[in-house]
């Protein structure tokens, strides 16, 4: 694919965004039939991270970290960038002095299928990234890659403008046309949920309410003394 970088993208509306990251990432993971969950190597490099926004896609060979800095001017407060790479890299392509740059756009977080440096500094700076590997391995400036196309990120597709959220539960991708209903279901499963916890918590067994008695017999397990 020749290098390319798109200037406009569609981004849902920033209510359902919203939503979804208040929901989390378990439960949108649930709520969407369990799709869009990026691979659990992809770590927060802080446990209090948190985000949501729509994509900012962006893709980067190995050790280069170029088209990140390409893509910073195509960002909108409120978009999270995601960062895949053409082949396997753990390298530090992504740090402090970047992080800055992001948040006086008002990017609220950062995904990237790489290494990640300044872990202390960006702690202190509450700039939520998820990455693959924290290294301090340096990078050049000197491929060109893509930004707002379609990448594979983590194992995960995401297309420009699709709504990310993560947290401490990983990241996951929720397709932009799709962030009004899967907010819905979220919202319907949070409240299924809430109904199972209290049932839980009074000492009702999940074997019961949920019929599992019958799935063990179905199974051929025996109870003994």
């Amino acid at each position: 694919m020749k290098p390319t970088i798109v200037r406009t993208i569609e981004r849902p509306d920033g209510k359902d965004v919203a939503v979804l990251g208040d929901l989390g990432v378990a439960t949108v993971h649930e709520a969407q039939g369990r799709r869009g969950l990026m691979k659990p190597y992809l770590r927060p490099v802080f446990a209090a991270a948190k985000t949501a926004g729509p994509a900012v896609t962006v893709l980067c060979h190995p050790g280069d970290n170029l088209m990140i800095h390409a893509a910073v001017e195509l960002c909108r407060p409120g978009d999270v960038m995601v960062v895949a790479v053409v082949a396997e890299s753990t390298d530090g392509m992504f740090g402090e002095l970047l992080a800055t740059s992001l948040r006086a756009h008002g990017v609220v977080g950062m995904v990237i299928d790489a290494g990640s440096r300044d872990i202390a500094k960006l702690t202190e700076m509450n700039f939520p990234v998820w990455s693959r590997a924290v290294s301090a391995q340096g990078t050049v400036k000197e491929t060109a890659g893509s930004v707002n196309v379609d990448v594979v990120c983590a194992g995960a597709i995401v297309h420009p403008g699709d709504v990310i959220v993560g947290d401490l539960d990983g990241v996951v991708v929720v397709p932009r046309v799709r962030a009004v209903e899967v907010a819905k279901l979220g919202i319907e499963r949070r409240a299924k949920e809430e109904k199972t916890r209290q049932r839980l918590s009074s000492g009702e067994l999940g074997l019961d309410f949920y019929g599992l008695r019958a799935k063990l017999a179905a199974l051929g397990v025996e109870y003994v003394s």
